[in-house]
């Protein structure tokens, strides 16, 4: 585990935690492998906690059942091991179990294909809050592009108050007990949009990095298409994948709402704050793609309201706001040796006031030079005939959010060349 890792699980040992173990792991110790790369990842935010939540706010029952979760890494290695975070915790993370196993469609994974994950040779952890830990590598032969279950047991007590909202994929709660080694899906009956507690999943693979996609619901891939990998990231990873390149993974660390300078209380951390730690801390990242600001444009204008006010606070910025953000991100990627490429914010049909900031952000992220490169979203979407509106064929309908080929567009228009080879930090 990295240096934060390991110093966040000892300093558990004060607590009377007798399942975490700071102790090294003796599976695979004489091979273990030296040259991890995030594969496939996601980024954490709190769940508003106020007895009226609405429905989108609630969190699902897991105590004392089994949570399955898919995903699709991105780079291929015969040994993993995953990455599990009780970040904005308030209580410990308890797991008493955990498999891995190539998925077979909705909760069901393939017979035979799951293996047992363990934390410093036990099969169950619990992390305090804020704590975050790697599972001990495990041999599950991961190929890029298929997608896995990660089925997790979960503790008696155990509640879910942080979550990634936005994940475009269907994921599964079981009836009481134990399902991690359930091949079908039939006890998998509660569903959840949402990805919870598993916010990596890393791979062995010399000579290969990984391309770190950040920023807010067009990154996450908002109003793009259920259980379809239709996210402008995936698209990338497309074609990358139909270019040859199979030494880069591409992970999203996108959230739905996220503001460059403003925290949420349902949108996550500022990226100002939270870039270390969503893509720094992870290994194998090369490069980070940005694209952040439209919400802090446009946040201010909401008007404020009573209850869960998921806009608030309500702070107007100018575009020397926004530039003064950027520099800041770009310095803290440099300082890591990790390249950072500025993204131009998309057309969203804003009025005159709100239009020119993002015109005159974009024509800094073109010209500063302050990035290592650019990739222009906002030509590759905008409407020829209206510059400030997305093309008719890549709205989702909303005006702001990309359809599933304006989605496609947005992946044509980066050069692979700026985001594929070499060897990662």
């Amino acid at each position: 585990m990295t240096l934060r890792h390991l110093a966040a699980t000892c300093g558990a040992l004060l607590l009377p935690l007798a399942t975490l173990s700071c102790a090294p792991s003796s599976a695979f110790a004489a091979d273990t492998p030296a040259h991890w790369v995030t594969a496939w990842a996601t980024a954490l935010q709190r769940i508003p906690q106020q007895a009226d939540l609405p429905p989108l706010y609630r969190a699902p029952e897991v105590a004392g059942r089994t949570v399955r979760q898919i995903v699709y890494p991105t780079l291929s290695g015969a040994v993993a091991r995953v990455h599990v975070s009780n970040e904005y915790g308030r209580a410990p993370l308890v797991i008493e179990g955990m498999r891995i196993a190539r998925a077979a469609g909705g909760a069901a994974v393939r017979a035979g294909t799951d293996v047992r994950v363990t934390f410093a040779g036990k099969e169950s952890v619990a992390l305090p809050p804020g704590a975050e830990i790697d599972s001990d590598p495990v041999r599950v032969g991961i190929v890029g592009g298929t997608p896995y279950a990660v089925s997790a047991y979960m503790g008696g007590e155990q509640r879910m108050v942080a979550w990634h909202r936005v994940a475009n994929q269907v994921n599964y709660v079981s009836a009481p007990g134990d399902h991690t080694g359930d091949a079908s899906g039939d006890a998998f009956r509660g569903r959840f949009t949402q990805y919870a507690w598993v916010t990596g999943l890393a791979v062995d693979a010399p000579a290969a990095g990984a391309v770190a996609a950040i920023g807010d619901s067009i990154t996450d891939g908002m109003r793009s298409s259920l259980n379809q990998n239709r996210r402008w990231p995936d698209g990338l990873v497309r074609r990358l994948t139909q270019s040859g390149e199979r030494a880069t993974a591409v992970i999203n660390l996108g959230i739905s709402g996220n503001r460059l300078l403003n925290d949420s209380r349902c949108y996550g951390d500022a990226l100002v704050r939270r870039f270390d730690h969503d893509v720094l801390q992870h290994p194998g990242v090369q490069t980070a793609i940005l694209l952040i600001g439209i919400n802090d444009i446009n946040f201010a204008a909401m008007p404020p309201h009573s209850g869960l006010d998921c806009d608030a606070p309500h702070t107007a910025v100018t575009a020397s706001d926004l530039i003064e953000g950027y520099q800041k991100v770009i310095a803290a990627a440099h300082r890591r040796g990790v390249r950072i490429v500025g993204a131009t914010l998309t057309p969203a049909g804003l009025p005159p006031q709100r239009e020119e900031i993002r015109q005159a952000v974009n024509r800094w992220i073109r010209t500063s030079r302050a990035f290592d490169g650019v990739v222009d979203f906002d030509a590759a979407l905008r409407d020829s005939a209206a510059p400030d509106r997305l093309q008719r064929g890549y709205d989702s309908g909303d005006h702001i959010h990309p359809s599933d080929a304006g989605y496609a567009a947005m992946a044509e228009a980066v050069s692979l060349t700026s985001v594929a080879g070499g060897s990662a930090k």
